[in-house]
């Protein structure tokens, strides 16, 4: 009975739920790679599971763990961005765009008017919670979906940002201008992390940062009046206003937060130095789109957010050393998304595993029955 109350939990339940969707993922994305080519399937898979274990000196393994770990600070804070406005009975598809107004802040802040790193981030976090707070007060006020607003605001704010950057791009080419040769205060401190992972300067407090600002959500989110509230409007709306919470003031807030949360996820991107702004891309950064697959495969919590988007960093990072020769660089977004389609049987996994434990309750039930009648 213990262990069936162990798998009754909702955590667990989600654990179990999305190791089978990896599982299942990885083996479908095998017999992909057979069918390409068997030869060299078994090596392809064991290097994108590998990814920075691929190089056989350990400085070198962790200074690839490090580049790792920066891409997976932002899409950390995407997912949590999509998983605070799901609590609240909102789908902020959005994340996508005020991740865009994110990065258009704290890069103009830094290379035009020269801001240190904090403001710069400050800015960023500001600039997504109005975006956010935008798609929200549509909503409450007019009645507009927030998927609709927020996929109109996703390329209304790709190109304002594209014209706004314009003005500290690099003169021969679409990209802003470098972090470090133009305002190095405007880089994330690392405080020694760049040392232990063999000199990576990339490697900073953006990585601490994402983790503590996960485990604050969680604790918003289940241990504070406010989160209760947030997650009593998302699940009956009218209940909650019947019970005399501010329903409308709460999707505003919600959206605003996880704006936010998208905003700074540009910015402990950006503010590393690791990456620069295209003025001339014409299609929406896929990392507000991939927090959306790292909260589902996360279970929709803020602790497992942390686990589901290192791993789909670490899968997709692990791509880049496939042998080119037989596949193709893009084979391990095919496993990744593979693995995000899943993600969508994990309310049913949870489903059948909860019929399966309280049939088994029932059959145990009714055998102690019968051997007390005898």
């Amino acid at each position: 009975m213990k262990k069936n109350n162990l798998l009754k939990n909702s955590g667990v339940q989600s654990l179990i739920a999305s190791l089978i969707c990896i599982i299942i993922g990885l083996f479908v994305g095998y017999i992909a790679l057979l069918i390409i080519n068997a030869e060299g399937a078994g090596k392809a898979i064991v290097t994108l599971i590998k990814n920075f274990l691929y190089y056989p000196s350990k400085p070198a393994q962790l200074k690839y763990l490090g580049n790792t770990l920066v891409k997976t600070a932002p899409l950390l804070m995407c997912a949590l961005s999509v998983l605070f406005a799901n609590k609240a009975g909102l789908f902020n598809i959005g994340a996508a765009g005020q991740y865009v107004v994110g990065a258009g802040a704290c890069l103009y802040l830094a290379l035009a008017l020269k801001m240190p790193w904090w403001v710069c981030l400050l800015g960023a976090i500001v600039a997504g919670a109005l975006l956010g707070a935008l798609s929200g007060l549509l909503k409450t006020a007019f009645n507009v979906n927030e998927v609709i607003s927020c996929i109109m605001f996703n390329w209304i704010s790709l190109y304002c940002v594209n014209m706004l950057l314009a003005n500290v791009k690099e003169s021969t080419s679409p990209y802003t201008l470098p972090l470090k040769a133009n305002n190095a205060s405007a880089l994330l401190p690392d405080l020694g992390l760049g040392a232990f992972f063999t000199k990576n300067n990339y490697v900073t407090i953006a990585i601490p940062l994402a983790v503590i600002t996960a485990v604050a959500i969680w604790v918003l989110l289940e241990k504070t009046k406010l989160g209760y509230e947030l997650k009593a409007t998302g699940n009956n709306k009218n209940a909650a206003k019947y019970a005399g919470m501010k329903e409308n003031r709460n999707i505003i807030l919600t959206m605003a937060i996880a704006g936010a949360l998208a905003g700074m996820a540009a910015a402990l991107l950006y503010l590393t130095g690791y990456e620069q702004w295209s003025t001339s891309q014409s299609s929406v950064p896929g990392m507000g789109f991939n927090g959306i697959a790292a909260a589902f495969l996360g279970g929709l919590n803020p602790i497992g957010a942390i686990f589901s988007s290192y791993f789909i960093q670490h899968i997709t990072a692990g791509g880049a050393y496939v042998d080119k020769t037989m596949y193709c660089a893009q084979v391990s977004d095919f496993i990744c998304a593979l693995i995000i389609y899943l993600c969508g049987f994990v309310l049913f996994m949870k489903t059948a595993m909860n019929r399966s434990i309280t049939k088994r309750e029932e059959k145990a039930a009714a055998k102690n029955k019968e051997g007390g009648n005898a």
